[in-house]
């Protein structure tokens, strides 16, 4: 993978390992990280930050020895290159120890256990979303381990954190978490990061199918598009980065992801952080819930594994049985006026304290004309000058990619270790001198081209699924209008 203007292809973190064990000094006060992960809105990469943390030891075997004996569920997917994502419906699950996926992981011929059905040339593993809070529940002490109070969130630490440990080739399927920000602390191996910026979620065919809590999945494998049937993804603006051991990534709130590992085992870290325009969000959500289990329970009640995410088995509100037995008012009054009224309820309390969004922000019209004004008071010169901030030797902005995506590149498990990392904040400045307004009246016409381009993209297809209707109804731009005329409506 060839850089682009601006890019590093050498970041590497050990490089000024010397400096950071003699000097004990790191580059931002905890006050200056949160600023700049409360006001930016381009991902970046923190260097310098975590080399006093203890968790920086975590490597798979570490790990292995310290859940010595706990089995752990490893998701179980294909090196293959095909156009569908890989979503986690379509995954098979393992029950297993680390010690015995890193023995696995090692290629030994005639294995056996829990991996002995998976052969390592053809499958990768992943334990992701692992919570500290259920994987260490005995060892809490290790919550301390993880320090993000340097980050500026003080109390912070692995209490509120995730672990992930994968295999080479084991992903992410692109998506978008409706809540917070991210960040994301590089432990072992390396992860090449896809991210696309909000304003092009029309470009990435958003679905809620399958379904999962504040996670809107792109229908799109962002690595090995079919351009034939999303011809819209070509527009979307990709950012590509490969974080390293030792760094942490800054994903901005409502930025698409597609993460895959490119190293024989990685570990990493994550936490994500509370916004407050995470109050409209979660009424949004509860919209979503709603429509998404009204729709898909009545139509097959006694299976949701087609459309529920294993990751919400056992969480999910309603069970089939129970969903089957609710009449239509039933169902109705149990979603609306429990969960999105005290939805809505709880973001107009915030709202009385000062808390909750401007005014301007309940108005989908008015919102978007201050995006387009807005960005046209600013000069190019302005631009520059907020771009380059914060930028430095120690905060690397993720550019924009011109490349192509890796499958017609030969992928992953082809030797690749560049890094698409800007430096101190050159060409920076041009990320944001493309007029705003100009890519949101794009992408308001996308939204309707993609829904449609869904429909044509099928032309033998004779009659209109569940899911068709909920890729219109759940739109993210839908919901976010539905949630503002719910919050309006509540405050006449």
């Amino acid at each position: 993978m060839a850089a682009g203007p601006g890019a590093t292809t050498d970041t590497d973190p050990a490089a000024g390992a010397g400096e950071e064990e003699g000097e004990h000094v790191k580059p931002f006060t905890p006050e200056k990280a949160k600023e700049i992960v409360m006001s930016l809105q381009q991902p970046a990469i923190f260097c310098n930050m975590v080399f006093d943390w203890p968790a920086r030891h975590w490597t798979a075997k570490y790990l292995s020895e310290v859940l010595h004996g706990k089995q752990v569920r490893f998701r179980m997917g294909m090196k293959s290159t095909d156009t569908v994502p890989q979503f986690e419906t379509t995954c098979s699950y393992v029950q297993a120890t680390i010690e015995e996926f890193l023995a696995w992981n090692c290629d030994h011929s005639g294995i056996s256990g829990p991996f002995r059905d998976y052969d390592h040339s053809k499958f990768w593993a992943y334990a992701d979303y692992k919570y500290f809070v259920s994987l260490f529940e005995d060892k809490t002490d290790i919550f301390q381990d993880v320090i993000w109070s340097d980050f500026g969130f003080p109390g912070r630490n692995g209490r509120e954190s995730t672990l992930w440990i994968g295999s080479l080739g084991a992903h992410t399927p692109c998506h978008l978490d409706s809540y917070g920000c991210n960040l994301v602390f590089q432990v072992q191996g390396r992860k090449r990061w896809h991210l696309f910026p909000p304003e092009d979620t029309p470009f990435l065919y958003p679905t809620r199918i399958p379904y999962e809590e504040s996670s809107v999945f792109s229908k799109v494998n962002a690595v090995n598009p079919d351009l034939k049937r999303f011809p819209q993804f070509q527009k979307a603006r990709r950012h590509v980065v490969t974080l390293s051991p030792g760094q942490v990534l800054f994903v901005p709130r409502h930025w698409w992801h597609y993460v895959e590992c490119t190293d024989p085992v990685t570990v990493s870290i994550n936490s994500w952080i509370e916004l407050e325009e995470d109050h409209q969000a979660r009424v949004e959500e509860a919209i979503t819930r709603m429509l998404v289990c009204a729709l898909k329970s009545a139509e097959d009640p006694h299976n949701t594994r087609a459309w529920l995410n294993p990751t919400e088995v056992g969480h999910f509100w309603f069970s089939s049985w129970q969903l089957a037995s609710c009449d239509k008012s039933t169902l109705a009054r149990t979603f609306v006026s429990q969960f999105i009224t005290s939805k809505v309820v709880e973001t107009q309390e915030l709202k009385t304290n000062g808390e909750d969004m401007k005014k301007d922000e309940l108005n989908v019209h008015h919102l978007m004309e201050v995006e387009q004004t807005g960005s046209q008071n600013l000069t190019l010169e302005t631009l520059k000058q907020e771009a380059a901030g914060p930028f430095g030797p120690d905060l690397l902005p993720v550019l924009p990619s011109s490349e192509k995506p890796p499958s017609e590149r030969g992928g992953i498990f082809e030797n690749d270790d560049k890094d698409f990392v800007g430096k101190g904040g050159e060409h920076f400045g041009k990320l944001h001198c493309t007029k705003r307004q100009r890519r949101m009246s794009k992408s308001e016409n996308a939204t309707v081209e993609q829904i449609a381009s869904n429909h044509a993209a099928a032309p033998s297809q004779t009659f209109i699924s569940t899911d068709d209707v909920l890729d219109c109804l759940v739109n993210p731009q839908v919901t976010k209008i539905v949630a503002q005329l719910l919050i309006q409506g509540r405050s006449l």
